[in-house]
């Protein structure tokens, strides 16, 4: 199932319809979620970093934005949701007859400042590039971003507080790691100790 959103063109009234695609419902109704995000992670090129504090919990169906996987700090000071989207599945229907539309590759700012809106309780969010070098080190990624704010609660009810992460490889794939939180001195540390957890693998290198 396509989710569709609307987002108007920071360059002028134009109109972009994105679908981002979601996993299939076999996907969805698979016994083993796990193995389904697995999937969807090698599609995308990411990988997980695996941290023993962190639970599984099972995803919760909202209005606002959906995502694939989750896991919970075992003393519950932080949640952390993920979201994938393959290039491949998102598909652009674009209005203007005088330009061509959009790539997927060119597109990760809008996607992730609409991403950032959609979550927040106040809409627009102040979000912080990462530096090009940066962002390949923590994350194997050509752009990444972050961004804080207070979460709106369609989207997780038992939290105040969230940090996004976003990060995009070109060819591949966009991706947000959401961190979940009530108490900002609690989740600081574990945040920052998990700040990679969800990444790209790293580009492969040809033998000089």
């Amino acid at each position: 199932m396509a989710i569709r959103k609307f987002i108007t063109s920071l360059l002028g009234p134009l109109l972009v319809l994105i679908h981002l695609g979601t996993p299939t419902a076999a996907d969805a109704a698979e016994k083993d979620a796990r193995a389904a995000f697995d999937r969807l992670l090698r599609e995308a090129g990411l990988r997980m970093h695996r941290q023993t504090q962190y639970i599984d919990q099972p995803t919760q169906a909202n209005a606002i934005l959906p995502y694939e996987y989750a896991l919970r700090h075992e003393s519950g000071a932080l949640e952390v949701r993920f979201i994938v989207r393959p290039l491949n599945r998102i598909e652009i229907e674009y209005n203007d007859p005088h330009n061509a539309a959009p790539e997927p590759n060119h597109l990760f700012p809008l996607l992730f400042e609409s991403i950032t809106n959609r979550l927040s309780v106040g809409g627009e969010t102040a979000t912080s590039t990462f530096p090009e070098a940066e962002a390949l080190d923590k994350f194997n990624a050509n752009w990444a971003a972050a961004s804080a704010f207070d979460i709106n609660p369609d989207f997780a009810a038992d939290y105040r507080n969230a940090l996004i992460i976003g990060m995009h490889r070109n060819e591949m794939a966009d991706a947000y790691t959401l961190f979940l939180y009530n108490d900002h001195e609690q989740a600081k540390l574990l945040i920052n100790e998990a700040i990679s957890i969800m990444s790209f693998t790293p580009a492969a290198t040809t033998p000089q």
